[in-house]
C-alpha cells in the first residue's frame, strides 16, 4: 500500500476551491516534486497533507504503517523565523517534540538523534552558534536535521531552496537526493521546473491542467512540453542575445 494516496481532492480556503481533481500516490522512497504556478495550491497541498487544513472534497489516506507524527516538514521560512534567537542544537532538538508525548523534557536517545542529525547534515560544529548568526545555506541544513528527529519516513520540503545562491542551491539539492537514495520518500514544492525534472521521479503539475506521474511521462504531456519550449526558448535567447540585462 502507499505511503500517501490523495482521492479527488478539493482545496481552497472558506470553501472556495483552488484546485480540484487532485489523485496521487506516494510510495516508499518517491521523490515527487509538486510544481505549477503561483497561487496554484501547491502550499495549500501541503498544509492539507500535514493535516493543518480539512480538503474540501476528497481524501487523503496514509498506508505502510506512517503515522501522522511520522512526516517531518521544513516550511519556507520567514523573516521572523531566519532571525530566532536560539541555538542550532536548540532547533535542532526541538525536530523531537512529537517523540516527547507529555514529558516537558528530552531524553538521551533524543539528544543523540539530534546529535546524529547534525553529524548527517554537516553541521555539529555548529551547535552552539546562534542560528539566527548562519548563513542561510546553514540555516537549511539546520531545518533539515530538525525535520529528520522527527522522521526516518517522509521529508515535506516547501521550497527548499528559496533565496539561496546557486551554488548552495546545488549542494541543496544533492543533499536532499542522499536522503532519497538513503530511503526517505521525499514531496518538494519546487518553482524550478527544471531541477524537478532532473532530480525527481514522479511529478504532480498543478494548474489550468493537472498532471500525475514518471517525470519521463511528465516531459510527453501537455505541462511538460510547455516546459521544454520554455527551455528552448530561453536557451535560444542566451545564444542570441546573452544575458537579455543589457537594456
Amino acid at each position: 500500500m502507499a505511503l500517501i494516496t490523495a482521492k479527488d481532492l478539493a482545496l481552497g480556503y472558506d470553501r472556495e476551491v483552488i484546485v480540484s481533481g487532485l489523485n496521487f500516490e506516494v510510495n516508499s522512497g518517491d521523490y515527487l516534486c509538486i510544481v505549477g504556478e503561483n497561487g496554484s495550491g501547491k502550499t495549500t497541498l501541503m498544509k492539507t497533507l500535514l493535516s493543518l487544513m480539512e480538503p474540501i472534497e476528497g481524501k487523503i489516506l496514509t498506508g505502510d504503517g506512517l503515522n501522522a507524527n511520522e512526516i517531518g516538514y521544513l516550511p519556507q521560512q520567514t523573516q521572523v523565523q531566519k532571525d530566532f534567537p536560539a541555538s542550532v542544537k536548540e532547533v535542532v532538538l526541538s525536530g523531537c517534540q512529537g517523540r516527547c508525548g507529555i514529558r516537558p523534557f528530552y531524553s538521551r536517545k533524543e539528544k543523540e538523534l539530534a546529535k546524529s542529525n547534525m553529524e548527517r547534515m554537516r553541521i555539529k560544529e555548529l551547535e552552539n552558534r546562534s542560528y539566527r548568526e548562519l548563513s542561510g545555506g546553514q540555516q537549511q541544513r539546520v531545518l533539515l536535521a530538525r525535520a529528520l528527529c522527527a522522521t526516518q519516513k517522509v521529508l515535506l520540503l516547501d521550497e527548499p531552496v528559496s533565496g539561496l545562491d546557486p551554488k548552495v542551491t546545488a549542494e541543496m539539492y544533492e543533499l536532499i537526493k542522499k536522503l532519497n537514495s538513503e530511503g526517505i520518500t521525499i514531496i518538494m514544492i519546487s518553482h524550478d521546473i527544471e531541477a524537478a525534472v532532473l532530480y525527481a521521479s514522479h511529478i504532480l503539475h498543478i494548474g489550468e491542467e493537472v498532471f500525475f506521474g514518471t517525470k519521463e511521462d511528465y516531459l510527453k504531456s501537455s505541462p511538460g512540453q510547455l516546459f521544454i519550449m520554455n527551455r528552448r526558448f530561453k536557451n535560444e535567447g542566451k545564444e542570441q542575445g546573452g544575458t537579455g540585462n543589457d537594456r
